[in-house]
């Protein structure tokens, strides 16, 4: 089930949508954090998504899996709560502080990171498009701060 009807990827549908939630993610949070502790915020969004995460592996019975996963699995994915955790504070005060217009774009350079350490680290393919896109993102990203 790696691809829809016309060969559409599946990834796709998924990335976009994670797109728009990201977006409502923004707007809700700017809303929800006015007149309170950035970091108080991020807490209670954390319990949220915690309590979805595992309802849903519950729902789908994938809770008999945790036996199976390996040390370097356990290790990497608690540096990616670690980095995901940080990312949320720091991502709420600077909503706290500033324009969900101007803040949003400039965390989305997390874009280019990515892709730069996906180069490096996992050894992807370097292609024209994704150079093309993530120096058209940087760009994008400097309009803002400038």
């Amino acid at each position: 089930m790696n691809t829809l009807r016309g060969g559409k990827k599946m990834w796709v549908i998924f990335a976009l949508l994670s797109a728009v939630f990201a977006a409502a993610t923004a707007i809700l949070a700017k809303i929800g954090i006015q007149d309170m502790n950035s970091n108080l915020a991020t807490a209670i969004r954390t319990v949220v998504v915690l309590i979805m995460a595992w309802g849903i592996v519950f729902m789908t019975g994938t809770q008999f899996e945790i036996p199976n996963i390996t040390a370097k699995s356990w290790i990497f994915l608690i540096l990616s709560g670690i980095a995901t955790g940080l990312s949320w504070l720091f991502y709420f005060k600077a909503l706290q502080l500033g324009d969900a217009s101007k803040v949003v774009p400039v965390d989305k350079f997390s874009v280019v990171i990515s892709m730069v350490l996906a180069f490096i680290i996992l050894k992807e393919a370097v292609t024209a498009k994704t150079i093309a896109g993530g120096i058209l993102i940087t760009l994008g990203t400097l309009v803002m701060i400038l």
